[in-house]
């Protein structure tokens, strides 16, 4: 692919836009090598993407983009090895979206998330509580299980805060943290969970808990809190003053393209793109909507190969906030999710039961 197009008319000022063109190139690329992919061995996607065999694109909005509701009509599956996994996403309809991972995809996968997470909370291994009940090894794995598995692998002495009937098992935590409580310790839950079973009803007078050296990391479910009225500062301060907890980091990301997360910045609560990942913003008529716009949010990942998810429009509301300025001082866009397309099905990482 000729690269001309791409960087025309573009400004090259120093060292930094130079590697900025060149990541975009590289991303361009790697998106028309999975479009042709996809083209190639999955039969459905060949049906529904319109895309032509030969066609090339230089522009990221002007790729063909999936609908993720067909994910869940559709069994799409671009690969000849052998599936190891299979992740559903979640949904009051019944139906779910059906993830196919052959052994590649699901390494892929695990190292990008270990690569993002290791940027954001250093190259350690935390004793880590999960705010869920035990998980049973599967192959097929729903939302809540897939999270779990992916970020454990950062974690060690691994303990489930709820019992197997979905209570608080205050002594079982009791027992995590005096055998760590010298170390920081990594919480991880999805959010509707954290703040049920946190904020709402743990019983500091059972057993206290100062999280001030520990960190939460949490994720989805902000659907199911609109009842009780809460922002995400709302979330952090009431977490805050109950445990004393500084580090309240949410993430967004999908099963439909698992690893390749958004983590949440710390000084403005702005979610923030890779070199793995690209947000662009849609209006209801699909056209690309401008910076600070509210609109559909269309995700692309260069690292589904064996499905074709790479690129996908959601049911999710977002706005991109900016790029490259963000005063966190990380590069990249950094946007914020605003909430559901009405009458979307309710669907995501923590809408589970």
């Amino acid at each position: 692919m000729k690269n001309k197009p791409i960087i025309k008319n573009i400004q090259i000022k120093n060292s930094y836009d130079m590697n900025k063109i060149k990541k975009k190139i590289f991303f361009i690329n790697e998106i028309n090598k999975l479009n042709h992919h996809h083209f190639k061995y999955c039969a459905n996607y060949r049906k529904i993407s319109f895309l032509n065999k030969f066609k090339k694109f230089n522009k990221v909005e002007n790729f063909p983009m999936l609908p993720t509701r067909l994910f869940k009509k559709y069994n799409l599956k671009s690969t000849n090895s052998n599936i190891v996994k299979v992740m559903k996403s979640s949904g009051t309809s019944g139906k779910s979206s059906k993830i196919n991972l052959d052994q590649k995809n699901a390494f892929n996968q695990t190292f990008v998330l270990k690569k993002l997470f290791q940027e954001n909370f250093g190259n350690k291994r935390f004793p880590m509580l999960i705010i869920d009940k035990n998980i049973h090894n599967k192959k097929t794995f729903d939302a809540s299980m897939a999270a779990i598995t992916g970020f454990s692998i950062f974690g060690k002495d691994h303990t489930f805060a709820l019992d197997d009937q979905g209570k608080l098992d205050y002594k079982n935590i009791e027992i995590f943290f005096n055998k760590n409580k010298y170390e920081t310790k990594f919480l991880f839950g999805f959010t509707s969970k954290v703040y049920e079973h946190l904020i709402k009803i743990f019983d500091n007078k059972k057993f206290h808990l100062n999280l001030k050296k520990d960190f939460l990391l949490h994720g989805g479910g902000w659907k199911k809190l609109e009842k009780y009225k809460i922002s995400n500062h709302d979330f952090k301060n009431l977490l805050k003053k109950k445990f004393n907890i500084r580090k309240v980091i949410n993430y967004y990301g999908m099963v439909e393209q698992a690893g390749s997360i958004f983590f949440e910045c710390e000084k403005n609560n702005y979610f923030h793109t890779s070199n793995f990942s690209e947000i662009l913003i849609r209006d209801k008529e699909l056209k690309l909507s401008k910076k600070k716009q509210e609109g559909i949010v269309q995700l692309l990942s260069i690292l589904p190969k064996s499905y074709p998810g790479h690129n996908i429009l959601t049911e999710d509301l977002g706005q991109i906030i900016g790029e490259d300025d963000c005063p966190c001082g990380k590069k990249g866009k950094y946007f914020l999710i605003k909430g559901r397309v009405k009458d979307a099905e309710l669907r995501g990482c923590s809408d589970v039961s």
